[in-house]
């Protein structure tokens, strides 16, 4: 072998040798920006639910404030119902008395 043969063999080994190193270290460099980005995708998502998740409690929280307002108005339209129903049967025992009163005043 000669010394030309010689410098080929090393430089072609030399060179596989550091295509290697250089394709191993841009993986490294890839999978590190990839899991920059993931982390960044991860934690945008994160966010977002968290932003979902306050919403949906605040609705809940309003929800409960409407049913209970429901509730009042229920417990105070019942009572509004009785006092009408008591005012009815007022009405009507006036109305019954005037009756006889009328009739009273017409029979003599």
């Amino acid at each position: 072998m000669n010394d030309i043969d010689m410098i080929a063999t090393v430089l072609g080994v030399f060179g596989t040798v550091c295509a290697i190193i250089f394709g191993y270290l841009a993986f490294k460099r890839n999978d590190k920006s990839d899991n920059t980005t993931e982390g960044k995708k991860d934690g945008i998502m994160l966010t977002e639910i968290g932003y979902i998740k306050s919403g949906v409690d605040d609705i809940k929280r309003k929800q409960e404030k409407q049913d209970e307002q429901h509730i009042e108005v229920v417990s105070r339209l019942t009572a509004v119902e009785e006092s009408a129903k008591q005012s009815h049967h007022r009405i009507d025992g006036h109305e019954s008395r005037i009756e006889k009163l009328e009739r009273s005043g017409k029979n003599d």
